[in-house]
């Protein structure tokens, strides 16, 4: 269950409240609210400057002004509890890794972690002096980490290392052994920085790059990959629309014909059986039992015996053993050069 606010400890709404009547004048007040969003969805400069009568430029310049003032009051100690809002940040983040998301915060600390639950977090977040903020950009989600342990530039700095190092492994590793190789002592740090990335992702206990299907997968076919991928076997494309319904993939409401249609497109599935899929990296081809048998036989460059042939073709296809031998006796492009044994037709 989240960690909720008690009688002795407001909640942020009721925070949020009390430090803006700290502010004089209401036109300013009004600026705060909307431009952080904190009671609705957040405006624009011009929204604001619309509504207002002034000019975008003056919304900037009193938005700016106001902030550096209640930041002021926050570090000498006379807005209204953002002391304890920041001591009761400083002691979850401690336990989280010294960073976590906003959105990660606003679900501990509230049972409606909504939108607006979120700006308010930011905003107290931004006054608090011993709490560094990372505003939302294309590259990082909105972040708060203890100031002692990274500042902004640090926690970039850190976050920067990360990506390279997992694009240095080149594919999907544990946080365990991604934080030994970026010489990060603690995972759970580790783990923290790397979430406030948009660069990174993280699926089954494994951390890569946002673009790896394998964290990150974005449509049907990239889930299926991940799916046989992880049960390292070939599956029937009932079992993998199974698997994926009971994934923790974000969006796993498909139908099994949806599964089948897209496993018949790729080109990383190859179908060895009657329904059954693997991949096509494991060193599988597409193709008949027929075509498969010929190769078998221009691979070996002589005859082979029939139990030998089986035994190759089995390698690459899920079938039966009389569905090979069939074709072996059945297919013009095979004859019986000796007792059980065959080899490619001229």
């Amino acid at each position: 269950m989240p960690q909720t606010a008690t009688d002795t400890q407001p909640k942020t709404e009721q925070l949020v409240t009390d430090v803006l009547a700290t502010i004089d004048r209401e036109r300013e007040r009004e600026i705060v609210a909307r431009r952080f969003g904190l009671f609705d969805r957040k405006e624009t400069l011009e929204q604001i400057g619309e509504m207002l009568g002034i000019t975008r430029e003056r919304v900037r310049q009193l938005e700016k002004s106001v902030v550096t003032k209640l930041r002021t009051s926050a570090e000498q100690g006379s807005l209204p509890h953002i002391a304890d809002f920041q001591a009761q940040l400083l002691e979850l983040l401690g336990a989280d890794g010294q960073v976590a998301r906003v959105s990660v915060i606003a679900a501990k600390l509230s049972d409606k972690p909504d939108r607006e639950e979120q700006a308010r977090v930011a905003f107290l977040s931004q006054l608090s002096p011993k709490l560094a903020v990372v505003q939302e950009d294309d590259n990082f989600y909105y972040s708060v980490g203890v100031k002692s342990a990274n500042d902004e530039k640090a926690l970039k700095s850190r976050v920067a290392k990360l990506i390279e190092t997992i694009k240095e492994i080149g594919e999907p590793k544990s946080i365990e052994s991604i934080a030994k190789t970026a010489d990060i002592a603690d995972p759970k740090e580790a783990a923290a920085l790397a979430s406030t990335s948009k660069k990174l992702a993280t699926l089954n206990g494994r951390w890569g790059l946002v673009k790896w299907p394998m964290v990150n997968p974005k449509n049907i076919r990239d889930k299926i990959y991940v799916i046989l991928k992880e049960n390292g076997k070939h599956m029937h494309f009932n079992e993998i629309a199974a698997a994926i319904k009971d994934s923790d993939f974000k969006r796993k409401d498909v139908t099994t014909q949806a599964i089948h249609n897209e496993l018949i497109k790729d080109k990383r599935f190859v179908l060895i059986g009657r329904g059954i899929y693997a991949l096509k990296e494991w060193g599988y081809k597409k193709g008949t039992v027929a075509d498969i048998i010929t190769e078998v036989l221009k691979q070996a460059g002589e005859p082979l015996h029939r139990d030998e042939i089986v035994k190759r073709v089995l390698k690459s296809r899920f079938v039966k053993e009389t569905t090979i031998l069939l074709n072996l006796q059945g297919k013009p492009q095979f004859k019986r050069v000796a007792k059980a044994t065959y080899a490619l037709a001229e």
